[in-house]
């Protein structure tokens, strides 16, 4: 399973990404048909790391972008195909041939980017004002929204530092957010929890899918 991160800036995406990937879990290598939920009542007797890992949607703005960013300038549609095309091309695919779980932090803020994301180019060729034949979800892959409100996610930014991306950038980011329907194979994740909280809600999310028969 891939396991696309996404939200807006500030919210979280990269922080829980390197939690996820580094985190050792402890689990029971004779559980394969117990629930999610019943997991954590058995007694854990094997421990390992997760290890899945993690491609930074970051790495793949060009130049520009950052700099455009930087000086608190918002990216075109044009901009962010740039970079929402190049993870679609080369991280998502590579990692759908390793059969293995990985993970990908991309704001995916619009439909389109994530249709994108899923089904590549076949997404800007398909997708029209009034036309819509791609599905909304594809084998294999899972999006994972980490969503909060406009002030609590003010306020943290202001706080951040050493980042490109500016709390006065924010605005424009929750402009463009069309926030995931259930249809599209989402789990969404309030970021007021503590970030331990949310991997675990993933993890019992990826050890439901792998405990579920297959058809």
């Amino acid at each position: 399973m891939i396991y696309i991160i996404m939200g807006v800036s500030g919210c979280g995406k990269s922080t829980l990404g390197a939690f996820l990937s580094e985190k050792v879990i402890r689990f029971s290598p004779h559980l394969h048909h117990v629930s999610a939920h019943s997991m954590t009542q058995h007694s854990l007797v094997c421990t390992h790391q997760l290890g899945w890992p993690m491609h930074e949607g970051d790495d793949y703005h060009p130049q520009e972008n950052i700099e455009k960013m930087s000086r608190g300038e918002p990216l075109t549609d044009q901009l962010i195909l740039v970079s929402v095309l190049f993870i679609s091309f080369f991280q998502v695919p590579k990692e759908r041939c390793s059969d293995s779980d990985a993970l990908v932090v991309c704001s995916a803020l619009k439909r389109i980017y994530r249709q994108i994301l899923l089904f590549g180019s076949k997404a800007l060729l398909a997708s029209t004002p009034d036309q819509d034949i791609l599905p909304p979800v594809s084998p294999g892959v899972f999006f994972l929204f980490l969503y909060g409100d406009y002030d609590f996610l003010h306020q943290r930014m202001v706080a951040r530092r050493g980042h490109y991306m500016k709390a006065d950038m924010l605005r424009s980011q929750f402009d463009a957010l069309e926030p995931p329907l259930d249809e599209e194979n989402v789990l969404p994740l309030d970021i007021r929890r503590s970030i331990p909280d949310i991997a675990m809600e993933v993890e019992k999310h990826a050890f439901s899918h792998k405990s579920s028969p297959r058809p």
